[in-house]
């Protein structure tokens, strides 16, 4: 009989601990469940202008600048940002506008009338330039629109540097190095480039 009470309480006890063990796996499952966090992304992408390239790249100026913007208040503190832009610029040839007559061919000499360099390419570097201190600022929409304004004032300024520093030039004198040894060993013959 004591035998029977021994195995009755030992079967009571592992279904017990079983039970248990399933209820605190059914707790912690459910809890996963309602807890977890899923990110749904849905995107439509649409092709809004196909068009056909013809731009050669011939150089590429990466430049950083440090801008600082104030505006001055005649009774609140002054509000300013301090922005550090990093930006390239890319000056091309537009291969598209070569046309038949600009290529004058003879025995030993091919003349080629190539279009004028032009800036194809200007824009900040968004992951690569900073916003180091932003003060003076009361609201949120004044914050963004001083760093909205900055980023404009910088586009310019990388703009204006690359123009200062003849990037038009360098992309001119690389056309040359890139294309007469091109068009010499293409042709066999004495090759003269001019810009139009």
């Amino acid at each position: 009989m004591a035998n029977r009470f021994g195995n009755r309480i030992l079967f009571i006890l592992i279904t017990s601990i079983v039970i248990i063990g399933f209820l605190t796996f059914l707790f912690f499952y459910i809890k996963n469940q309602f807890t977890a966090s899923r990110t749904e992304i849905t995107e439509t992408g649409m092709v809004q202008k196909i068009t056909s390239m013809g731009k050669l790249e011939l150089v590429k100026y990466t430049m950083k600048d440090v801008i600082e913007q104030k505006e001055i208040h005649p009774i609140l503190p002054d509000s300013k940002v301090l922005f550090l832009a990093v930006g390239q610029v890319t000056a091309c040839i537009d291969l598209t506008k070569v046309k038949k007559t600009d290529i004058i061919q003879s025995d030993s000499l091919v003349t080629v009338f190539l279009p004028q360099p032009e800036i194809c390419y200007a824009a900040i570097d968004h992951q690569k330039s900073k916003v180091y201190d932003i003060s003076g600022t009361w609201f949120q929409d004044d914050t963004k629109n001083m760093v909205e304004s900055v980023y404009k004032i910088a586009e310019k300024k990388i703009l204006e540097n690359a123009r200062q520093m003849d990037v038009i030039g360098s992309a001119r004198q690389n056309a040359l190095l890139i294309f007469k040894p091109l068009l010499e060993s293409i042709s066999g013959k004495k090759v003269i480039l001019s810009f139009r």
